[in-house]
């Protein structure tokens, strides 16, 4: 999603890798599994039934106090039971719109630019608007509905009104500018404008945006007091282990008790007490490093820490904030040494330590200051997915760090829950309840089909004991959960994107998006596939090689003795992502057809009203072919499928053998593609009204890949997407959330 301008893929500008460590790979166990595009596989279906019985009535005439017999009520015929995924697929689309199944209406409501309030002006879309601080941001991404009621109070029933909580989390760039967003594409060059970046900071963050259903229409309402963003500059208090500590000192908060916005939003969260949690994703790309700041920090251990996290001495930032003036707004971007102070109580060496946190806030009052929790620790992070919660046991919340060879996290609160909780009305003293005080894992994945969870704590003697950088505390785990998770041998995964459980089991599933550092005949800078990870192979996009893990996959867990804070685990591959006219092998591996076929997994959510799995992606690799996607699956379990060895051939002769455990494969019945999106867009953020009648999606950056160049001339953009839908004016692409509707009234993916 994010793309530091400093670290690009040539498959996906998101495809970052900080990570040095020699701890071993998922793809190792994976590989034998995966090869080129293997998609989604699909487990057992389930439906829900309604039959209503006939009812028996008597009746008496006033005029007649005889009894009478009444007539027998014919019995209707029972009603069909719902069947999920009884649409039809819709086929692979390169067309520049919105493409959903036969018999559904997809309309956009928001969209970049949209006011929140009357007193902001419409949206000219032609790079003179302003005030971007009060509408809609860009980006839209992670999104969760929250229900009104009549009267405007927080309720879980209501599916015509309600909040969503959209994330917006980067811009469509050009070298340095967001060049949509400028009237003649924006300066490339240092310094930059105030005035422009100004505009591109204000759209990163937060919407909260009223929703209302009128007849069968959806649209955001401009006027509604509940409507507000969050910005980068928007004031954040920090909470957990982290708060107050020396790590999180600058100019701004010398007390380290807040820090200002939050950035690169991607996925999120809906906690069991209905807040809302947003991941802080790629966010290190915006921070400049002077070339000689190692050597101003006199081998501080925070050297370490700025190199793992993707920050060397020299490293330049993705817009050049920094340059737009001597404000402290534009100042704190830079991350170099410069006071005099110990601590970095006099300048911003110190602030990018906040950024990368889960934050929580409430959706429903934005009085309430949104708070860093800092114990479910500091990456790239993408959702935060909550356990199904169980009275009396311990909260689990898990998360992925999207960056190549990164790690998959859990977090297990130390209170248990209580029902009362589900519907308390301070959400955010709720929050610091079961967010600020828990432990923080790490996965370690086995090739035999199982795995353990680490814990990230001064008492594991390897954290103790690491050489290569000296923790201090559990606050200084927090900070550098990466450090820590090197130093326990951590897993390295193709990507962790966005997780989701299952509301039927419990069981976790993880989207590994794709990882280009993957090879059969690694060199120092790559890593060989293994059983978590089996795949690495040669993906054509055209004639051009894609080599790696071009495709990814969907990996699974099921949690041990323990439940929620278990220590152990079992895994599976769910879905390989994969071409269907690809070679079975290790490529295809879920055995996908046209009509399920899909590359570069990312969004990922189980509906919690049909139980449906839906799987949406971003993707570089398949776009010759066809738009991203979103998906509908019905998935099994964890062992459902069947160990497979895959017989990797290297360069030298002979084969790599990796063992890797692939769940069962789809069927028409339990996986198919449910809708395409414009051309350039991702497919992301998914949420749905508690009837499940509506659900609302959103396409991010379409018409991405159009050159700057062309800026002036529209008939050359990649799309012009919403507004040759009918959405708003002008011709320039914009992001923005959809809603959709089944035309006979039920339920969406039935």
């Amino acid at each position: 999603m994010n793309k530091p301008n400093d670290l690009v893929s040539s498959i996906d500008p998101d495809d970052i890798d900080c990570n040095d460590s020699p701890n071993e790979h998922f793809n190792t166990v994976l590989n034998a599994r995966l090869s080129r595009r293997s998609l989604l596989r699909g487990g057992m279906a389930s439906a829900a039934t309604a039959i209503f019985g006939a009812v028996g009535l008597s009746a008496c005439s006033s005029d007649d106090p005889a009894p009478v017999t009444p007539t027998p009520t014919p019995t209707p015929p029972p009603v069909p039971a719902e069947k999920l995924l009884a649409f039809t697929a819709v086929p692979k689309s390169l067309a520049d719109m919105v493409s959903v199944p036969a018999g559904y209406t997809a309309s956009v409501i928001y969209a970049l630019g949209d006011p929140l309030n009357g007193t902001t002006p419409a949206y000219k879309n032609d790079g003179t608007d302003n005030n971007f601080d009060t509408r809609a941001g860009d980006h839209h991404d992670g999104m969760e509905f929250y229900g009104l009621s009549a009267t405007g109070s927080a309720t879980t029933t209501s599916s015509d009104r309600g909040l969503l909580a959209v994330n917006h989390e980067a811009t469509t760039d050009s070298k340095l500018s967001s060049f949509f967003l400028h009237a003649n594409g924006g300066v490339t060059t240092l310094p930059r404008p105030a005035s422009e970046v100004d505009k591109e900071v204000a759209i990163h963050g937060v919407s909260v945006v009223e929703v209302k259903k009128t007849g069968a229409a959806w649209a955001y309402v401009k006027e509604s007091s509940f409507n507000h963003r969050i910005t980068p500059l928007t004031d954040i208090e920090l909470s957990g282990p982290a708060r107050g500590n020396a790590l999180l000192k600058t100019k701004y908060s010398p007390t380290a008790t807040k820090t200002r916005g939050t950035l690169n939003n991607c996925g999120t969260g809906k906690s069991p007490w209905g807040s809302f949690l947003t991941g802080e994703e790629n966010w290190s790309g915006y921070f400049v490093r002077g070339a000689a700041d190692d050597a101003a920090r006199a081998g501080d251990k925070s050297i370490a820490s700025l190199k793992r996290y993707g920050r060397n001495q020299g490293a330049t930032s993705r817009h050049g904030w920094e340059s737009a003036g001597t404000d402290d707004k534009y100042a704190r971007w830079d991350i170099s040494k410069k006071g005099a102070s110990t601590d970095g109580s006099d300048d911003y060496r110190n602030e990018m330590n906040g950024m990368g946190y889960i934050v929580e806030m409430d959706p429903y009052d934005k009085s309430k200051s949104a708070k860093k929790r800092t114990a479910l620790g500091r990456y790239a992070h993408e959702s935060a997915a909550f356990g199904n919660p169980v009275v009396g046991q311990q909260l689990a919340v898990y998360m992925g760090d999207d960056s190549r060879n990164e790690y998959i996290y859990k977090f297990v609160s130390s209170a248990v829950w209580a029902a009362a909780d589900a519907t308390a009305t301070d959400r955010m003293a709720t929050g610091d309840k079961y967010l600020d005080s828990g432990k923080l894992y790490v996965a370690k994945i086995n090739a035999d089909g199982t795995g353990q969870w680490i814990e990230l704590a001064m008492s594991n003697a390897a954290i103790a004991a690491y050489s290569a950088y000296k923790f201090a505390d559990q606050a200084d785990i927090a900070v550098n959960a990466r450090l820590a998770a090197d130093a326990v041998g951590a897993t390295k995964m193709d990507r962790p994107e966005w997780c989701s459980v299952n509301p039927a089991n419990g069981e976790i599933y993880y989207s590994l998006t794709n990882n280009s550092n993957r090879a059969v005949d690694p060199t120092s800078s790559q890593l060989a596939p293994d059983s978590a990870n089996p795949r690495a192979y040669t993906d054509m996009k055209g004639s051009s090689a894609q080599s790696g893990n071009p495709n990814g996959h969907i990996l699974r867990m099921k949690e041990g003795a323990g439940a929620s804070a278990a220590t152990s685990f079992t895994w599976d591959v769910y879905l390989f992502g994969a071409e269907a006219g690809a070679a079975g092998g290790f490529v295809n591996l879920s055995n996908l057809t046209a009509d399920q076929d899909f590359s570069s997994p990312d969004g990922l959510a189980f509906s919690p009203y049909t139980g449906i799995c839906w799987i949406q992606t971003d993707d570089g690799a398949y776009t010759d072919v066809t738009n991203c996607m979103m998906l509908a699956a019905v998935p099994g379990t964890v062992g459902d499928g069947a160990k497979v060895t895959l017989n990797h051939p290297k360069a030298a002769g002979g084969t790599l053998a990796v063992d890797t455990y692939v769940g069962k494969k789809p069927t028409a019945d339990t996986l198919k593609r449910f809708l395409v999106g414009p051309a350039g867009s991702e497919i992301t953020g998914i949420c749905e009204t508690p009837d499940g009648k509506s659900m609302f999606i959103n396409i991010q950056h379409p018409g991405e890949n159009t050159a700057q160049a062309n800026l002036a001339d529209p008939s050359k953009y990649t799309s012009q997407w919403p507004s040759n839908a009918g959405y708003g004016p002008g011709k320039r692409p914009r992001s923005a959330t959809i809603v959709i509707t089944k035309n006979d009234g039920g339920r969406i993916g039935t």
